[in-house]
């Protein structure tokens, strides 16, 4: 069945409302006629991806939609960049000139074409980046497209670059997918109810559940069973390793997120046509699988806030420090928002990260290269989606374990 366009969507086709437009308009479409959609939803809102420099492509299609008078139709927030405005030093200008020169200019295009300076991929921790239940919008990054259909339940499919600022113009994407109540309904069970109390009071369980249910659930739709209780920083913990494992874009979790009260809401009624029962074995394989380094390196970094922490986060890290200082010749990389670096410092949490000999970082993430500064050896992290990336990326040993452990290690200058 054709797909048939409005007048606006015809308009924009013929070009009578520009290039740029016109380019949106096709994309959009290509992706509608590849996707088998039938028809177009409106969008309320968009977090894009294509802000963040990969090369002369995304700089180049900027300068071009800059040129050609391209117009958002729906407010527009950027996800994290390849460099920090904050702290210009993580990725020194003099050794990669072309990206830093290139992830700069691509900042200044996409503000100037009225995106919110948001930076960051954790969208949600502000008002303006959740969308209400049940809204269709555009996701790019991987976390918070998991993040808004899991936790928020609002509706996205994940949208590449280029594709994603081009339904952010024209304000419409294919009704497809994750838009759909048919594409959301669980297809996997993930039984998690034989777990003890310890593995539930583990704050590692989050993000080893996550990398479990990303390589095992394929191309189907999970749903976690026997959860007794997570918050919002346990959830994001979750889908990120899910997203990073195996490409999740949305889990349900029976009794916590908002479209599973019962696992026969989630499932749409229709039984699962899988069940996994999780053990202890598997999250230690998951463990196993995100640690790289043998232990008896010495620890050069500990990068923390991979998707960004979240206020509580970084209070609860502060805390944990209570005044210590780093070991000598230990870097502690904490990535965060500037809208939760703005919180931090009404509340004195950035100056004592400071006073203890860590970094907050604004704007953009450390687990992909050019590798930050710093990172240069052994390095701890408390994210399994940090520690899935990183062994890849970076070309140093990795361990992952929990925030305490992370911040005793950093004090003692060995892995604890």
């Amino acid at each position: 069945m054709a797909l048939a366009l409005d007048e606006q969507e015809q308009r924009w086709l013929d070009g009578h409302d520009g290039a740029a437009m016109q380019l949106a308009m096709r994309l959009v479409l290509a992706a509608a006629e590849v996707s088998g959609a039938t028809s177009f939803v409106p969008i309320e809102s968009a977090h894009i991806n294509s802000c963040h420099y990969s090369g002369s492509l995304s700089l180049d299609f900027a300068e071009f939609l800059l040129a050609e008078g391209a117009v958002l139709s729906v407010p527009t927030h950027t996800n994290a960049s390849l460099i920090s405005c904050d702290l210009p030093t993580l990725r020194p200008e003099a050794a990669t000139p072309t990206e830093v020169a290139g992830a700069r200019r691509l900042m200044e295009i996409y503000e100037a074409l009225g995106c919110s300076s948001m930076w960051t991929c954790a969208p949600y921790q502000q008002p303006e980046g959740r969308p209400p239940f049940g809204a269709h919008v555009v996701g790019s990054e991987s976390n918070a497209v998991g993040f808004t259909n899991s936790v928020l339940g609002a509706r996205t499919n994940k949208y590449g670059d280029l594709l994603d600022i081009s339904a952010a113009l024209v304000g419409r994407v294919p009704f497809v997918g994750l838009h759909t109540d048919e594409g959301r309904r669980a297809t996997h069970r993930f039984d998690v109810s034989g777990l003890s109390d310890v593995w539930f009071d583990d704050p590692n369980l989050p993000h080893l559940l996550g990398v479990v249910v990303g390589k095992a659930v394929g191309a189907g739709i999970g749903v976690i069973d026997g959860w007794p209780s997570a918050g919002e920083d346990e959830l994001k913990a979750l889908v990120a390793a899910g997203a990073a494992a195996g490409g999740v874009d949305l889990v349900h979790v029976v009794g916590i997120t908002p479209e599973a009260p019962t696992l026969e809401a989630a499932s749409g009624g229709v039984p699962v046509a899988r069940t996994t029962v999780v053990g202890p074995e598997d999250l230690a394989a998951a463990a196993a699988e995100l640690t790289t380094a043998a232990g008896d390196e010495p620890l050069r970094a500990v990068c923390l806030g991979t998707p960004h922490f979240s206020i509580d986060e970084l209070a609860e890290l502060v805390d944990r420090l209570d005044g210590r200082r780093l070991a000598e010749g230990v870097t502690m990389l904490v990535t965060t928002s500037r809208a939760v670096a703005a919180e931090a410092a009404l509340r004195g949490l950035d100056d004592r990260l400071a006073a203890s000999g860590g970094s907050l970082v604004l704007d953009t993430c450390t687990y992909y290269p050019p590798r930050s500064t710093g990172i240069d050896g052994f390095t701890l992290t408390n994210s399994a989606k940090w520690a899935y990336y990183g062994r890849g990326m970076l070309d140093v040993p990795i361990a992952f374990t929990s925030l305490e452990r992370c911040v005793e290690s950093a004090v003692a200058g060995r892995w604890v």
